[in-house]
């Protein structure tokens, strides 16, 4: 019997950890997931009295924004034409996609403004208990890739996320739970996977088969944003990441719905 020949592919780029030089990662082809700006996280930080992302390094971040201006939410393209947001968001195809953005406080960005041909909410969501919480916004025009804008993966069927893999969340989100003004520059966090039954300990039955819980002790975040799957060797991080996709690529799990556990205490 005669043995298949292994594959082998070149590296479109390869990235070794700060602190351990010959534990690299090799991007296989550039594509969805890899961002051409590397992020730089330090660990379990917060989007309440968090930290501030790399400009760059998020490049499927949106931020959907009403005619005048004023951002809402996020999302995350998935393609040059389409943009995964959550349900309760309540966007219309009036609202604006901007990609590309980092400092909102800031005139100098190549931002790219989308407009909006159609809106598919998932005609299950339900508002009370924030369950199909997702929406598919279909843009007019293509995002145009470059080197701040581009977009995430999407999990495979057969991609398994046990808890404690670690992922990211970034957005716009305030800062300090009573702050009154959303911080201008993109916002971001680590935070591990729970499992279902230790978030339900928290939300009980609000908690679903279908759901994914991410937090940790003092961590959360106050904007609808989108879970990221890190992958290892991520340069500049404090801790080691967990390769929880082929190719080492950034996986998104869906959108983020506003619960964390200190708002139940």
């Amino acid at each position: 019997m005669q043995t298949p020949r292994e594959k082998v592919q070149p590296c479109s780029r390869v990235v070794c950890h700060v602190r351990k030089p010959s534990l690299c990662t090799c991007y296989l082809v550039a594509g969805c997931g890899v961002p051409a700006i590397d992020p730089v996280l330090s660990g379990l930080s917060r989007i309440v009295n968090g930290e501030e992302a790399v400009p760059g390094s998020w490049p499927w971040q949106v931020s959907l924004q009403d005619s005048t201006g004023f951002h809402f939410c996020g999302g995350s393209l998935i393609s040059e034409d389409w943009v995964v947001t959550a349900a309760h968001c309540g966007v219309k195809t009036s609202d604006l996609v901007v990609a590309g953005e980092f400092d909102q406080g800031s005139d100098a960005e190549n931002i790219q403004v989308l407009k909006i041909a159609k809106v598919f909410k998932n005609p299950k969501f339900n508002m009370f208990t924030v369950r199909n919480d997702i929406t598919l916004l279909k843009l007019a025009t293509p995002a145009r890739f470059s080197e701040t804008v581009s977009a995430v993966c999407l999990p495979s069927a057969n991609d398994d996320f046990p808890p404690g893999t670690l992922c990211a969340t970034t957005g716009w989100g305030k800062t300090k739970h009573n702050a009154h003004k959303i911080p201008d520059k993109l916002q971001q966090a680590t935070l591990p996977i729970l499992s279902n039954a230790d978030c339900k300990k928290y939300w009980g039955r609000k908690i679903t088969d279908v759901m994914i819980c991410a937090g940790a002790s003092g961590v959360s975040s106050c904007m609808v944003l989108i879970l990221e799957a890190l992958p290892d060797s991520l340069p500049g991080a404090d801790l080691h990441l967990r390769v929880c996709s082929p190719e080492a690529r950034i996986v998104t799990l869906g959108t983020r719905s506003g619960w964390t556990p200190e708002s139940r205490r």
